[in-house]
């Protein structure tokens, strides 16, 4: 095996420029717990290319990705950089031997400032060996230039919506100069200006003989930007193909072995009483005047460009921020809610859009994760918890939403992305919501999985519960809504009927 220091030299010397493939894996296997992730895959990256890696979550993608970018080890099977066998024992390797990846789940430091995060361990030094905060600036600022992107190297990430934060790892692995970028579902938080900037970026890189590993679930993306993809399934190889070659649904029947007929099966379900009720809502700052009502029954879409204020005013609406002024009245009657647990005793629940920050509570298990919104509920009995009753509802929510694990004791930070969304929502069912926010509720999940969760969220509207269904996603809002609330800068610019509601008509509002 050639050493990370040996390969650096590989790397700089260009040692094997006849090399057919810039990175490559052959044979790998990796198991956890109960879980074979990846049995005997492959992989093959071509430089000067974006490769589309497509598949359901739990497919193996990811865990690949992390074999190439030194977070695990394979158990068998071999990684190849420029022909030459490596081995990565930590990503500071990977990274040093020219890998650099952008991960799902965004890893910032939020108390540190936008520059720090970037250059973290690579600071910039003055002659008396301290960092030298100007030039780490000067450089921040020229990246940013590099990359067209208009952000202040001194705001601290805390601050940033997630869509800026997600620029920002794109400019922090950009800033490595590396050969080989991973990118892990990059435009899930990006709005589609954002996505045609980073597209912008990517095919500059690939100009420059950059590698491309490209991760997702959204097939217009896979047309518009891959050369060529690769498909895995239930952690095997499945085949690659050019991306000019196939169709989706050619794509799609790889990834799930099946077809899926019915990506958003909204069915006409009877439209009750007004359940929620907001009138003049206000959050200093932030959002003003917000005025509407969700039936029993209803699905209630609400788009907008990032920053429009949506996911604020569902957080304002489940008592995380206390709205300054305006009312929000449930079954009629006006009511106060002051914090989540408030709104949870009114049956609301509130899937939040970012599952690893507000979400997941990464250290503890997939059963303490889904239970914890009804421990104070009728699993609770003079003090005690009946763990017996409450395991046993826990396992059935599991299985009726198809979470892929051994059992309800694996941590939840070893699922999937789209396996982590599915115990949230899972944990939200079990409280019995009689209104339902759903911020984002299929970022990063697979089509099979969007598919399942669609269908889900219809049989909760013929229930009679009341959906709120924030997306970033046009067809997803378009497809599943009764009425489609749209916002700008805080404001409703307008709220559409389902049969008027056209992606036109949408944007034209959303960009007012």
């Amino acid at each position: 095996m050639v050493s990370p220091t040996t390969m650096a030299a590989v790397r700089a010397s260009g040692a094997i420029p006849n090399a057919e493939y810039l990175l490559s894996a052959e044979g790998v296997r990796k198991e956890f717990p109960g879980v074979v992730a990846l049995d005997d895959v492959q992989f093959k990256l071509r430089r000067g290319s974006v490769h589309a890696l497509m598949g359901e979550n739990g497919a193996g993608k990811s865990t690949l990705m992390k074999i190439l970018a030194g977070i695990y080890t394979p158990d068998q099977g071999e990684v190849l950089l420029k022909g030459q066998k490596i081995r990565l024992k930590s990503p500071l390797d990977a990274l040093e031997n020219g890998i650099a990846m952008i991960h799902q789940e965004l890893n910032l430091m939020p108390f540190m400032t936008v520059a720090e995060n970037i250059w973290i361990r690579r600071e910039p030094k003055n002659r008396f060996g301290f960092v030298d905060h100007g030039e780490m600036h000067r450089k921040t600022a020229e990246l940013f230039k590099r990359l067209n992107i208009v952000m202040d190297p001194e705001v601290q990430v805390r601050d940033l919506s997630v869509a800026n934060r997600q620029m920002v790892e794109i400019a922090k692995a950009v800033s490595y100069e590396s050969d080989v970028l991973i990118m892990d579902e990059p435009t899930s938080a990006l709005t589609e200006r954002e996505v045609d900037h980073l597209f912008t970026i990517i095919r500059d890189l690939r100009s420059q003989g950059i590698g491309i590993v490209y991760i997702t679930h959204k097939m217009n993306e896979l047309f518009e930007i891959a050369d060529e993809f690769s498909v895995f399934r239930d952690g095997k190889y499945i085949g690659t193909h050019a991306s000019t070659d196939v169709t989706r649904d050619d794509i799609i029947r790889m990834m799930v072995g099946r077809e899926i007929t019915q990506m958003f099966p909204k069915e006409d379900v009877p439209i009750g009483d007004v359940v929620l009720s907001v009138r003049n809502l206000n959050l200093k700052g932030v959002f003003h005047d917000i005025s509407f009502d969700v039936r029993a029954g209803e699905i209630l879409g609400i788009a907008g460009l990032v920053g429009s204020g949506r996911s604020n005013v569902a957080e304002t609406i489940f008592g995380v921020t206390p709205a300054t002024s305006g009312t929000i009245s449930i079954n009629g009657k006006q009511v106060n809610i002051d914090s989540p647990n408030t709104a949870i005793k009114h049956r609301m629940a509130f899937l939040t859009e970012d599952r690893k920050d507000t979400g997941c509570l990464l250290i503890l298990d997939i059963l303490e994760n889904m239970q914890i919104a009804v421990l104070q509920d009728k699993f609770v009995k003079n003090g005690f918890v009946s763990e017996g009753a409450l395991t046993k509802v826990c396992e059935e929510m599991s299985k009726k939403l198809r979470v892929k694990t051994p059992n309800l004791s694996e941590r939840i930070e070893n699922l999937s992305g789209g396996n982590q969304q599915k115990v949230l929502i899972g944990r939200w069912l079990l409280t019995n919501p009689r209104i339902l926010i759903l911020d984002e509720p299929t970022r990063g999940i697979d089509v099979g999985a969007k598919a399942e969760i669609h269908r889900f969220v219809t049989e909760l509207a013929k229930d009679g519960v009341a959906v709120i269904m924030i997306s970033s996603e046009m067809p997803e809002v378009l497809g599943m809504s009764d009425r489609v609330m749209v916002m700008h800068e805080g404001r409703v610019t307008g709220i559409l009927d389902r049969a008027e509601a056209t992606q036109v008509k949408v944007m034209e509002l959303a960009a007012q």
